[in-house]
């Protein structure tokens, strides 16, 4: 067991620089495609109102797949604030589609395979050598690169805007669905 957390410190520890965009920070606009191959547009969706990603590191990730799996668990009362809710992973889409189909997800899971967005938003990192003997990436991520995106979750209101950003290098940590929710709540009340 000491092994596994001597490894999980060490890949925690090569994401630590990464930051992420902040609260306050434009986001940048994408077009990604989902599960079936169909474009989704940032700007498109936010004309019907605030966006919520979650950014992840793949299907092949238990952590994220029980992240995901909350999230579909309170999906109704997301989507009741007016929101709506992707995920991103730098896979391709036919991997989005085992994570919608796993998970059973009712939301957009998008394929950042080139990792444009990814980087966009500053949260790509190298897991290093140590962790690429493990798991090789290259079979994994849609560009065959040996990088991941730092697990986030960004909030962003119609004018484009980052309301709420969770951003942290140790992939254990996810900003939970009650958060979300009480996020969604305040910019519900402010209008």
């Amino acid at each position: 067991m000491g092994d596994l957390k001597d490894f999980q410190k060490l890949v925690i520890s090569n994401a630590s620089h990464v930051k992420g965009l902040k609260v306050g920070d434009k986001a940048p606009d994408f077009t990604l495609p989902n599960a079936l191959g169909k474009e989704v547009s940032l700007s498109e969706l936010l004309k019907f109102g605030v966006v919520v990603i979650k950014f992840y590191r793949g299907e092949w990730c238990p952590i994220c797949n029980l992240d995901l799996k909350e999230v579909q668990s309170k999906l109704p009362d997301i989507t009741s604030l007016g929101a709506s809710f992707l995920a991103i992973s730098p896979q391709n889409p036919d991997e989005a589609l085992t994570a919608k189909e796993k998970n059973s997800l009712d939301f957009e899971v998008l394929s950042d395979a080139h990792q444009k967005v990814i980087k966009a938003y500053n949260l790509q990192f190298d897991p290093g050598e140590d962790y690429h003997a493990r798991r090789d990436l290259t079979l994994l991520n849609g560009d065959g690169s040996k990088t991941l995106p730092v697990p986030a979750t960004f909030i962003i209101n119609t004018d484009q805007i980052i309301e709420a950003a969770h951003v942290e290098a140790n992939y254990t940590e996810r900003m939970g669905v009650s958060e979300i929710l009480s996020v969604l709540k305040d910019l519900a009340n402010k209008k």
